[in-house]
């Protein structure tokens, strides 16, 4: 499975192929024509296309006029988006002749940063641009997950909160690039609301490396399907849990589901138990 700075790289550098470029490649009027027919090649828009290969959701809003952009573009390099099914895309100031967008369809205008030919919007942008179509700590998960990943170092931070209002500047305390999914950024911003000590990533000999480590003792592990599903990593994970156990901690691992979306059940539960520390 390609990494997020590998489908950056495909993603980000994808542009469409006019009629005139294909016919410097040596396709006549009637190839190009054919190609399309038999499907060798993609045509989303009258005098453009696109290979065969590009992105489903590039080809989305290609066929509307417009550049995937926002979380959509995010989602498909693989960065982390808290929830949202609908086709973002970007569309220039003044552009005409569009299509009707269906009502899932979530457009932004302003002008591009990119080239003309681009299929995505420009990645700085983009992810500017999600800060405002989502809440706060959703938007803190997504940047975190971008940091993380590498598609942005510090002094990219400083451009996407140039592009916003001062208001956004306040998330920019909130990030930490060491927090590894979307989940364990959601979590360490619910443990910053209970008043705890807490470190991110923290490794434990015998044991090994843990996502939290809560007032010294308290081990929280943020668990998913995706990594959690099959009965190897089971045994995994119930092998560490009795070695922290030996060592002196509790171990707790709230669904990454209930972290993102019964929050408030999560934060309850979590300070119930610090709420009872162990004897020493």
């Amino acid at each position: 499975m390609p990494t997020p700075r590998e489908r950056a790289a495909e993603l980000l550098s994808a542009t469409f192929m006019s009629r005139a470029s294909l016919r410097r490649e040596g396709m006549t009027g009637r190839a190009i024509t054919e190609a399309v027919r038999r499907g060798w090649i993609l045509r989303p828009r009258r005098g453009r296309y696109l290979p065969t290969t590009t992105d489903a959701a590039l080809v989305d809003a290609a066929t509307l006029g417009a550049r995937l952009d926002c979380v959509s573009l995010l989602t498909a390099l693989g960065v982390f988006v808290l929830d949202d099914t609908r086709l973002h895309v970007q569309l220039d100031h003044g552009a005409s002749r569009l299509p009707v967008r269906p009502s899932l369809v979530v457009a932004h205008w302003r002008p591009r940063c990119g080239a003309r030919d681009a299929v995505a919007a420009d990645l700085i942008e983009a992810l500017a641009q999600s800060c405002r179509c989502q809440s706060p700590r959703a938007a803190v998960a997504t940047l975190d997950s971008a940091w993380h990943h590498r598609l942005i170092g510090g002094d990219d931070l400083a451009q996407i909160f140039a592009r916003l209002p001062r208001r956004f500047r306040r998330l920019g305390g909130l990030l930490d690039r060491r927090c590894e999914s979307g989940p364990e950024s959601l979590m360490r911003l619910l443990l910053r609301t209970l008043g705890c000590r807490f470190d991110v990533q923290v490794p434990i000999e015998g044991v090994g490396r843990v996502d939290f480590v809560v007032d010294g003792w308290l081990i929280i592990e943020c668990d998913s399907k995706e990594h959690h599903e099959d009965w190897a990593a089971q045994k995994r994970d119930r092998r560490r849990d009795l070695a922290a156990a030996a060592l002196g901690y509790t171990t707790v691992r709230p669904l990454a589901e209930d972290i993102m979306y019964r929050r408030d059940t999560v934060r309850r539960q979590v300070a119930a138990v610090l709420a009872h520390p162990p004897r020493r």
